[in-house]
């Protein structure tokens, strides 16, 4: 989901337990106050190349479906024991991981529920898993923006976050209106 200026979701799964990310990612000033945009996926069309599920971006010869900026977000599940080397594309200078299971050793070890984010780099990141582990992992190039950090979204200045946290307000006072929503 693209919010640009402004979307109202409850964020909720399907009943039952469910483990997930959400991860919110800085538009270019052109597109954050955009219009919104939403691209549904089904998990067979998420490609996968060895233990890696291409989110958003590319990895070796799979590529997303989804347009995003240009950065990698990746699921990976790797095997008790297993290695994996991960070799951003040229200008990715910013990565991330958080581990949904398992524990990942990498400098120092990652356990379930953490997320690392590396010094700035160029080369490949090296893990091993402690166990079966599944993570996210994400790179892109740093942002040249500062970010301005609101309840909802995140801009690239305070008056785009300003503009677009009062586009979620109007669309809140626009849901109680119809009795869409309640409080």
């Amino acid at each position: 989901m693209r919010a640009g200026n402004g979307v109202w979701h409850t964020g909720a799964a399907e009943p039952g337990r469910v483990k997930g990310f959400q991860l919110w990612v800085a538009l270019p000033p052109e597109l954050e106050n955009a219009a919104n945009a939403s691209h549904y996926v089904m998990p067979e069309e998420v490609p996968v190349e060895g233990p890696v599920r291409v989110i958003l971006g590319a990895y070796r010869k799979a590529k997303s479906p989804i347009a995003a900026p240009p950065m990698s977000y990746l699921a990976v599940s790797l095997k008790a024991g297993e290695r994996w080397s991960y070799h951003p594309p040229k200008g990715h200078t910013v990565g991330w991981v958080a581990v949904l299971d398992g524990v990942l050793r990498a400098s120092p070890p990652i356990s379930s529920g953490e997320i690392a984010i590396f010094e700035p780099f160029d080369e490949s990141i090296d893990f091993v898993a402690e166990g079966n582990t599944r993570f996210v992992l994400g790179s892109a190039a740093k942002h040249p923006h500062d970010l301005a950090l609101g309840n909802y979204s995140v801009h690239t200045s305070a008056e785009t976050l300003r503009q677009g946290e009062a586009e979620i307000r109007r669309i809140g006072q626009k849901l109680r209106a119809e009795g869409i929503l309640r409080r």
